[in-house]
């Protein structure tokens, strides 16, 4: 009887420890590497030939929002395609638990306009078969995962729970409710979670809920946070995410939560929000001050190229702009209804100043391009800018707009060009000994950005086409520094006795494929999608998930508890 399940012989191995690339046999038994180093072919029941490849552990992506996606896609596509073996859930206080039976729509309807997946997809994939934190945690394990999964303890679904929607919003917690949602949070982190998480972008910000109005943790009085902090300092474990929030304040939480932040986002321009949050020296400052002081402080980076494909359709990226949200609130009749109203428009065009971006949009309206139209008329303009087209009929570029939106619909498809990024910036960025890569927002924003390919981007865009660092240091970046900094405490790296996360690829022929339409959502949904050419073998738990970009339909992947695997969770 084989020894091994699985040999990957041969190949060039780049462990995720920054150690000097090596040629070596990987082999695997159990789900775990069993020895890494010169192994007979004899002892293995399948050997794979990884002469002239890269071997090098799975990406650990910390930023998505597959929470209800995982449901139904096993793989959490986009990044099961782009070589990500884990991810982490629960980002940005958005989630599903804790959530009474009786609420369960208006959570799915906060999170349609927010993340832009669709309240009727998520009613049709999601099982609710939990109410507590603690229950959705074991929802997630009994569901077959093609990718291991870690779930932060979101704080919008928690206030909203003890303290109602609308109050949460509106004022600050009671000493009593404050003692309830403290307890719940020690309950979820006793249950398996890996910290707490929120969005602090103010009144201002670009995710809203449903109705238009900031989410909760948008305003939620700082004192509460950093009460909720204090509960990791209690239990002596877990870490802290936020999106936004000033650096004193993210100071405060590491000083009152003893743990570490990962703080969103290190940019060079804008986030996929359309957010900035200083310049990004002033940051990089300020994160090696702020360690310096004793605050464990990674700052996360966005390193894709922001580029979208949209439709007023489902667009909310304009939501900062009062004008703009006026008009893509609600349905798709009544944001017609409401795009052709005279005041409203004239409210858009007094708002417009031509500007290198508005709102998510790294460019301005005159160069949207007009990628595909449904009707005659629209199909006729696409490949034109709105621009040329506001020109050619002496009109407004916010009226050509949406009039030719509004000639199909708003179902015309606009594009924009990726974000240029200035390439000695982004090294010294993404260089930088507190910066993680990535920020994909995975589950989210599917119908307009595929930033979820950020990894496969990382390693050709930026290492091989760039040389903004090697490639030993890369796959430290984008495996073993994430996983440490989140306490994946044995993924990550390529290591003996470690459970067997494995990407094996081929360097020079790894590539980006164009952006496509996928119709593979429930109730009929669609989303944009982009995979990749170049990886031969992605292996979760030891076993092969995906091979030559196929999926085998395996689902080895695990629920992460404090970010720990289980002893018995991986089978042989």
């Amino acid at each position: 009887m084989p020894r091994y399940d699985l040999l990957i012989k041969g190949g060039t191995v780049i462990d995720g420890l920054r150690t000097p690339r090596y040629t070596a046999d990987v082999a695997i038994a159990g789900g775990r590497i069993a020895q890494i180093g010169g192994v007979s072919e004899s002892d293995a029941a399948r050997v794979f030939d990884a002469k002239d490849l890269i071997v090098a552990p799975g990406f650990v992506d910390l930023h998505t929002h597959y929470d209800s996606q995982v449901f139904w896609d096993p793989w959490c596509t986009l990044s099961g395609w782009h070589g990500v073996t884990s991810v982490a859930i629960g980002n940005c206080g958005f989630g599903f638990a804790p959530v009474k039976p009786e609420d369960r729509e208006r959570a799915m309807l906060t999170m349609e306009r927010n993340e832009a997946v669709r309240a009727t997809t998520m009613a049709a994939g999601m099982p609710w078969d939990w109410e507590t934190y603690p229950e959705f945690l074991d929802s997630l394990e009994r569901t077959p995962k093609g990718v291991n999964m870690l779930s932060y303890v979101p704080l919008n679904p928690l206030m909203a729970y003890v303290m109602g929607h609308q109050a949460a919003k509106e004022r600050r917690a009671t000493e009593e409710e404050r003692e309830r949602i403290c307890m719940l949070i020690s309950e979820s982190l006793d249950a398996g979670g890996c910290g707490i998480s929120a969005q602090l972008l103010g009144p201002g910000s670009v995710q809203r809920d449903y109705d238009g109005t900031p989410m909760i943790t948008d305003t939620m009085a700082p004192e509460d946070l950093l009460a909720f902090a204090a509960v990791l300092r209690e239990k002596q474990r877990g870490f802290i995410q936020v999106l936004g929030g000033s650096p004193e304040l993210g100071e405060q939480l590491c000083e009152v939560s003893g743990r570490p932040l990962i703080w969103n986002a290190l940019v060079l321009l804008l986030d996929q929000h359309g957010n900035t949050y200083g310049h990004y020296k002033d940051r990089l400052r300020w994160l090696e001050e702020a360690n310096a002081r004793g605050h464990r402080i990674f700052g996360q980076t966005v390193t894709a190229q922001n580029n979208y494909e949209f439709s007023l359709t489902d667009w909310n990226l304009f939501d900062p702009i009062p004008a703009w949200r006026a008009v893509t609130l609600g349905s798709v009749e009544e944001r017609m209804r409401r795009m052709r109203d005279p005041e409203l428009r004239r409210a858009i065009r007094d708002s417009y100043r031509p500007r290198p971006f508005i709102g998510a949009l790294s460019t301005d309206i005159p160069d949207l391009r007009i990628a595909e139209g449904f009707t005659d008329e629209v199909r006729a303009l696409e490949g034109y800018t709105v621009g040329e087209i506001a020109k050619r009929d002496g009109s407004h570029p916010v009226d050509a707009f949406l009039d030719v939106a509004l000639a199909d619909d708003l179902r015309t498809v606009f594009v924009t060009p990726p974000q240029e990024f200035e390439m000695d910036a982004m090294r010294e960025m993404a260089n930088s000994p507190f910066a993680l890569p990535g920020i994909s927002d995975g589950g989210a924003h599917m119908k307009f950005m595929t930033t979820g390919r950020y990894a496969t981007e990382f390693l050709t865009f930026l290492v091989r086409d760039n040389g903004i660092m090697d490639l030993e240091q890369a796959h430290w970046r984008l495996s073993g520094y994430p996983a440490l900094a989140a306490g994946f405490t044995d993924r990550g790296v390529l290591r003996e006795g470690d459970p067997a996360d494995i990407i094996v690829y081929d360097y020079d022929a790894l590539k980006l494929l164009p952006t496509e339409r996928l119709h593979d959502f429930p109730a009929g949904d669609w989303r944009l999608s982009q995979k990749a050419d170049g990886y031969r073998l992605t292996i979760v738990n030891g076993q092969v998930t995906f091979e030559d970009g196929e999926c085998t339909g395996r689902t080895p992947g695990v629920l992460l508890r404090h970010g720990r695997t289980a002893p018995d969770a991986l089978v042989a």
